[in-house]
C-alpha cells in the first residue's frame, strides 16, 4: 500500500480538513476563547492591589469629604491619618478590639452568618446587618471627640446606597452625608450627588430634647419642625423613601442608636 493511502490517525486527519471546516473553525474558535481568558484572568490576578488601593482611597476621600476635612490636591492617606477606625459593637454601643480596624470589612461581614444576623424589621432593606461596623473619629487638638463618621447603606430604588454621616461630637447634630457608591436614576435619584442637596443636611438633628428620632426626608415638613427636616429629592419618590428609611434605621435602636446614647453621655 502507498504512503497516500496509509489511513491516517486523528491528528493527521484533522490537519487533512479544509481551513474552513467545522471542526477546524471551532478549534480555532476555542482556542482563541482559552487565550482571551487567559489574559484576562492573568490582567485581573495583576491588578486586583490596585484596585484595592484604589477602593481603599476612594473610602478614605469620602470619609475626608463628609467631614468636611479635604481640600484639592491634598494627599488623601497623610489627611486620613487624623482619623481614629473603630470597630464597634452595635449591640453594645461599644469598641471592640476583637477585630482589626484597617482591615475589617463589616460589608462583607453582613453575609458572614457568624459576624451578621437576619433582620425581620427591615426599613432599609439590607436584608442582613453585620455585627460590627467600623467607624471612624476625628479629634482636635486636645484629643477630644470633635466628630464621629457613621457608614450607612440601604436600598433606593434601583440600587444599595453606600455612604456615610458626619456627627458632631454630640452625637445629634448632622455635619454632612453623602453617598459614595449607587445605581440610582440619572437626573432623579442620582441628585443624592448633588452638591445642593447634600449642604441640606448640615446642622439639622436626629433626635429632639425628649430623645425621640425625628429625622425626617420627605416633601413636606414634619411636626418636629424644621431643624429635623431635609427636603425631598425632586421626581424621586421612591429614592428619598430609600434615604429616609436607611437613615432611620441607622440612626435608631438597631443601628448606632446605643453608640450615640453612650458618646452623648460622655462615655465614648
Amino acid at each position: 500500500m502507498s504512503d497516500t493511502q496509509t489511513p491516517k490517525g486523528p491528528i493527521g486527519r484533522f490537519l487533512a480538513l479544509s481551513p474552513d471546516s467545522v471542526p477546524k473553525t471551532l478549534f480555532v474558535a476555542v482556542t482563541l476563547c482559552l487565550f482571551a481568558s487567559m489574559i484576562v484572568s492573568v490582567a485581573a490576578v495583576s491588578l486586583r492591589p490596585v484596585q484595592e488601593a484604589n477602593k481603599l482611597r476612594d473610602k478614605q476621600l469620602n470619609v475626608l469629604q463628609v467631614s468636611g476635612v479635604y481640600e484639592p490636591g491634598m494627599k488623601v492617606a497623610d489627611a486620613f491619618a487624623a482619623f481614629e477606625p473603630q470597630v464597634l459593637d452595635l449591640q453594645t454601643g461599644s469598641f471592640t478590639d476583637q477585630f482589626d480596624a484597617t482591615t475589617f470589612d463589616d460589608i462583607a461581614a453582613a453575609s458572614d452568618p457568624e459576624l451578621s444576623v437576619a433582620l425581620t424589621d427591615d426599613p432599609a432593606g439590607i436584608g442582613r446587618k453585620a455585627n460590627y461596623r467600623v467607624v471612624y473619629l476625628l479629634k482636635d487638638d486636645a484629643g477630644a471627640i470633635d466628630k464621629v463618621i457613621l457608614p450607612i447603606h440601604g436600598y433606593g430604588l434601583w440600587s444599595t446606597l453606600y455612604g456615610f454621616i458626619a456627627l458632631e461630637e454630640n452625637g445629634n447634630d448632622i455635619y454632612g452625608l453623602q453617598f459614595y457608591q449607587h445605581g440610582e436614576t440619572p437626573g432623579l435619584g442620582a441628585e443624592v450627588d448633588n452638591p445642593r442637596w447634600k449642604t441640606l443636611w448640615s446642622g439639622k438633628k436626629l433626635r429632639d430634647d425628649n430623645g425621640d428620632l425625628q429625622i425626617t426626608v420627605a416633601k413636606s415638613q414634619p411636626a418636629a419642625g424644621p431643624d429635623y427636616y431635609i427636603d425631598a429629592l425632586a421626581g424621586a419618590t421612591l429614592t428619598t423613601v430609600g434615604v429616609n428609611n436607611l437613615v432611620n434605621f441607622w440612626m435608631g435602636d438597631q443601628g448606632y442608636a446605643p453608640f450615640l446614647a453612650k458618646l452623648k453621655a460622655g462615655e465614648i
